[in-house]
């Protein structure tokens, strides 16, 4: 029982309350180092990062359907054809693994709803889901989106790993229908699938499956929901759009999200 408080005290758990002193960093996992977007493109990573802080936005917030308020930033551009609304991935922000294509969507007549996700930035929130609560985050801002569309343009949803399993998830249940298109880049099938990759090979964890019914447990106790609750694959099952998963490089990305989301629209400012 050690273990799975421990494990979900690490990858449920909100770690931002109280901040804690800077400590040497001693070791980094390989896998969080070579999956990071700087590893081998850090000069555009910093530079898009450093274009999101100067850009003029607009604060949003909603509430989720279990009561947390939850923030996001809108950036209109310039005779808008369509809108992009980005969910960012594990712990992340709304300026980081995203920002290399915020900059590039608004620079092709997107406007830009940056959603922080619950338990990030200052959206409030104790745990993070992976999807299972997220998933009716990104429907409702999808909603609130739609509700301030009033040329009705098309609206994509754009998600990057657990971002982009939110943003699949959210596809199962009923959209605007303004939305036209999801963008899932390296999102995940299953929180379950994703528990037990990071416990058999990157902690190299014994005794697996009871680690991942002890965690389930002090999800269900804690935090008010089941691993099962996050499941793209069920999902998907019910969504109407259709799907191409390809690992492609940042610019094949580029290209082929902007051929993706090629739709008329009006510009509009909320």
């Amino acid at each position: 029982m050690e273990i799975g408080w421990r494990f979900f005290n690490m990858v449920v758990c909100c770690k931002r309350e109280g901040r804690k002193k800077e400590r040497k960093k001693w070791f980094e996992l390989s896998h969080i180092r070579e999956n990071h977007p700087q590893n081998g493109y850090a000069r555009e990573y910093n530079e898009s990062k450093t274009w999101c802080y100067e850009q003029k936005m607009q604060d949003c917030y909603i509430k989720s359907i279990d009561g947390l308020k939850l923030h996001a930033l809108y950036l209109p551009a310039e005779d808008a054809k369509r809108i992009v609304i980005l969910s960012h991935g594990y712990r992340g922000s709304r300026f980081g693994t995203l920002s290399f294509m915020a900059k590039y969507l608004h620079e092709h007549q997107c406007d830009v709803l940056f959603i922080e996700h619950r338990c990030c930035g200052d959206s409030e929130g104790k745990y993070i889901t992976f999807g299972a609560k997220e998933q009716w985050d990104v429907q409702q801002w999808a909603v609130y989106v739609s509700e301030r569309n009033k040329e009705k343009l098309p609206i994509y949803l754009y998600g990057q790993s657990m971002g982009a399993a939110a943003v699949l998830m959210a596809s199962g249940h009923t959209l605007p229908a303004e939305v036209k298109g999801l963008i899932a880049d390296c999102g995940f099938q299953s929180m379950e699938g994703q528990m037990r990759d990071m416990a058999a090979n990157w902690f190299h964890l014994h005794h697996i499956p009871l680690l991942l019914i002890e965690l389930d447990w002090f999800c269900s106790l804690l935090a008010g929901f089941h691993m099962k609750d996050a499941d793209t694959a069920e999902a998907m099952k019910k969504d109407r759009f259709s799907f191409s998963m390809e690992r492609r490089t940042p610019m094949c990305i580029q290209i082929t999200l902007f051929r993706i989301i090629c739709s008329a629209g009006q510009r509009r400012n909320w």
